[in-house]
């Protein structure tokens, strides 16, 4: 398709946005990247790096394979991914620090809205697909409620991390960062990202990149063959993930590193009126409510043909 410059400045504008939701641990880039009107495309994409895309550059040129990977689309995608994701670790980590009820009402705002946008596509009902949604709710809510386990910085440790995360990084409703909390790897990555530790960026991209590859054909033809089932349980995802973004939480065990500092470690979703401190319950509700416009307008931009 023909896209201008403007068409590729709001899709890396998407990337921003799907960086940022990676950044967090509990939203997925997956999410944002399908409520904006590019999933599809990215899964065909990244499914259609292979060997014959390969002898494409050999026999016909970088211009044809240029064409064919969908290059334009990918690096202007990557680009507001990686740019926003770096720069936006640093912030969340700050956010879920100190105003960890406010981030997380605007994250559930936004997470409610997607529920709506992903389902309204699902073109048939029947209960196979009403059944598919309620796996896939049970599967993220179970995800949620998994104790996280101790920080590994081992190398190979690390890049089954990167595997299984970027799995996770692009389905609706899985949280990538929260998938690094759980396996252990979160702080391991963000300390690497921070220190510029090059072998162990180096290390979790590989692992990223075979997982990327892998995981996005198994999607394609998921999408191709039973795409409403798909939807369903993308949708059930979504659905089921909103327990892990609900802005109250009571921390049920810490974990203490060898620091001496204490980060939670099992929490359990209560209501606001229960909520040791301040609930801040206003802005959490004003918060919630520019999380659910937010979806409104990348799907508007989704809607439009770029």
């Amino acid at each position: 398709m023909q896209r201008r410059f403007s068409d590729y400045l709001i899709i890396s504008l998407k990337g921003v946005a799907m960086g940022a939701a990676d950044a967090v641990p509990g939203v997925s880039g997956g999410t944002i990247a399908f409520i904006s009107g590019i999933y599809e495309e990215l899964i065909s994409s990244i499914s259609n790096i292979n060997i014959s895309l390969f002898k494409t550059l050999f026999s016909k040129g970088i211009k044809a394979f240029w064409r064919e990977a969908n290059g334009n689309f990918i690096t202007a995608l990557l680009l507001g991914i990686v740019i926003s994701f770096v720069s936006f670790m640093r912030l969340a980590k700050y956010l879920l620090e100190y105003h960890p009820v406010l981030i997380w009402s605007f994250f559930f705002g936004l997470i409610v809205a997607s529920i709506y946008f992903v389902g309204k596509q699902i073109t048939k009902w029947n209960i196979a697909i009403i059944v598919s949604l309620i796996i896939g709710a049970c599967i993220a809510f179970y995800i949620t409620t998994l104790t996280a386990l101790s920080n590994n910085d081992n190398p190979w440790f690390l890049f089954l991390a990167g595997t299984i995360a970027i799995c996770a990084m692009i389905l609706p409703g899985i949280s990538g960062s929260f998938i690094l909390i759980i396996l252990g790897a979160y702080k391991t990555l963000s300390d690497a990202l921070h220190d510029f530790d090059i072998k162990k960026i180096i290390i979790f991209t590989t692992g990223a990149i075979i997982g990327l590859l892998s995981f996005s054909r198994v999607l394609k033809w998921l999408f191709k063959h039973y795409h409403n089932i798909t939807l369903a349980l993308l949708t059930g995802f979504i659905f089921g993930s909103l327990n892990k973004v609900w802005p109250w939480k009571k921390t049920l065990t810490w974990h203490t590193n060898s620091k001496g500092i204490k980060t939670p470690l099992l929490e359990e979703s209560i209501s606001p009126f229960s909520f040791e401190g301040e609930s801040q319950i206003t802005m959490a509700i004003i918060l919630m409510i520019l999380g659910f416009l937010t979806i409104f307008i990348l799907e508007k931009l989704g809607s439009k043909k770029q």
